[in-house]
């Protein structure tokens, strides 16, 4: 994310970054919208969002629902999101830059 600068994040962006995380299939569509794909901001929290999200339903199937109390945590994501912040998700968001996704 540091690639963009974030004086160029519109309050589109910011909306669609925070549902992102709010509805993972808007993450999906996100990605197949070219206009939006092609903004850094946008297409970087939709892929955050949906690892976030992967990991997330593991972790709760794993741990029988336990660990469901982490999904407050994309509520939390989604605000950060909106106010146009840049989120570090601890292991996910260096997962993602090794792994050239955004």
């Amino acid at each position: 994310m540091s690639q963009a600068p974030m004086s160029d994040v519109t309050a589109d962006d910011k909306l669609w970054a925070m549902l992102s995380y709010l509805i993972p299939i808007v993450a999906i569509v996100v990605l197949f919208m070219e206009d939006k794909k092609s903004r850094p901001y946008v297409k970087f929290n939709a892929v955050q969002s949906l690892v976030a999200s992967v990991v997330i339903s593991i972790l709760t199937g794993v741990t029988l629902g336990c660990g469901g109390v982490l999904g407050f945590a994309l509520f939390y994501w989604a605000y950060l999101a909106y106010q146009g912040q840049d989120i570090k998700i601890p292991m996910i968001t260096d997962f993602i830059h090794n792994q050239g996704w955004a």
